[in-house]
């Protein structure tokens, strides 16, 4: 393999199993600090290592695979991060839930756009947050409008990048940004991220009302539980599932299925729920990271075991149909 797609894939990895940023930063530093270098270029270790961006572990990495070998390192990340069995993976057209560094994702949309071509997306949905949600930059209406306008630059044959945003659920359920401005993305996901330990009345009339608000169309990590990772551990709010699906499924808004392994949201026994009063889901990755787009096999398996139909799927469906489900009368 080239030693730009070597360096390129480990980053992937690292940034899929949530390793430090600086770590997967490095590695795709040094990609693009090799990339047009000739053959002979790249066998000059001497001059390798005086290049900005290349140090002892990209160098044994590009060493390694101009030799024709899978570079050791990569070979550990690949049987580490081995993705989930799952048939219902191979059915998934695209994602509606990702962030770049326009909020708190580590990188530019173009690298978004193109690990999600690279695993064969046919759309993506950019769902950068909202204002609120200042730890995490969010989007004001002005820089929304911008990304807007950024977004339309990335249209290309077999692929779409859909504009999108996950707007945080105010606490009486209101949503954060300008209605009309809602009404000029493609995708939006409605997500609580503060007071998530609301008594249950309150909690469920907060996310009755997003879930029934006519720009929703996707209800993104519904409980909010965190059940691992460097944030540690979060339980689930509390509120009426049964309302909250039975909303979802008056409104056609999908059950984000998150996965994200430190959140796993829905639980198992909620999806099932869900399930029986008729909803539609999302399988999304919440990617903050290009690698992490690969987390959608984590959700198809999740869901495959649960035992969700493919056609109750909306990112199983063909680019034509889910702009028809956006653009269903509210």
């Amino acid at each position: 393999m080239h030693p730009t797609d070597a360096l390129t894939e480990i980053a992937a990895l690292l940034e899929r199993e949530r390793a430090s940023r600086y770590r997967s930063a490095a590695f795709r530093r040094a990609a693009a600090a090799i990339a047009g270098l000739s053959e002979n270029e790249l066998t000059d270790a001497a001059a390798l290592r005086r290049r900005p961006g290349i140090g002892d572990s990209s160098l044994a990495v590009i060493q390694e695979a101009l030799a024709g070998d899978v570079p050791r390192y990569l070979a550990e990340l690949r049987a580490r991060y081995a993705p989930a069995a799952s048939a219902l993976r191979g059915r998934l057209r695209g994602d509606l839930h990702c962030h770049s560094n326009w909020s708190d994702g580590t990188t530019p949309i173009a690298d978004m756009v193109a690990a999600a071509r690279a695993l064969g997306h046919e759309y993506l949905a950019l769902t950068d947050h909202s204002p609120r949600l200042r730890v995490a930059n969010g989007l004001s209406a002005e820089r929304l409008r911008a990304q807007l306008a950024e977004v339309a630059t990335f249209q290309t044959d077999g692929f779409t990048l859909l504009s999108g945003i996950e707007v945080d659920v105010l606490d009486d359920g209101d949503l954060d940004q300008e209605d009309a401005l809602l009404g000029d993305v493609d995708v939006v996901v409605a997500s609580a991220h503060s007071k998530l330990r609301m008594e249950s009345a309150p909690m469920t009339r907060r996310i009755v009302a997003a879930a029934s608000h006519p720009r929703v169309d996707v209800l993104g990590h519904v409980t909010g539980r965190l059940i691992a990772g460097d944030r540690g551990t979060r339980p689930p709010s509390q509120f009426d599932a049964r309302a909250v699906f039975e909303a979802c499924a008056a409104h056609g808004v999908a059950v984000e299925i998150n996965s994200r392994p430190e959140r796993e949201d829905p639980p198992d026994e909620l999806i099932a729920l869900a399930l029986d009063v008729g909803c539609l889901f999302s399988i999304d990755s919440d990617a903050h990271a290009p690698g992490q787009l690969g987390l959608l096999d984590e959700g198809a398996a999740r869901a495959e075991r649960a035992g969700v139909p493919a056609e109750r799927i909306v990112t199983t469906w063909p680019l034509e149909r889910l702009r028809e489900w956006t653009g269903r009368d509210r």
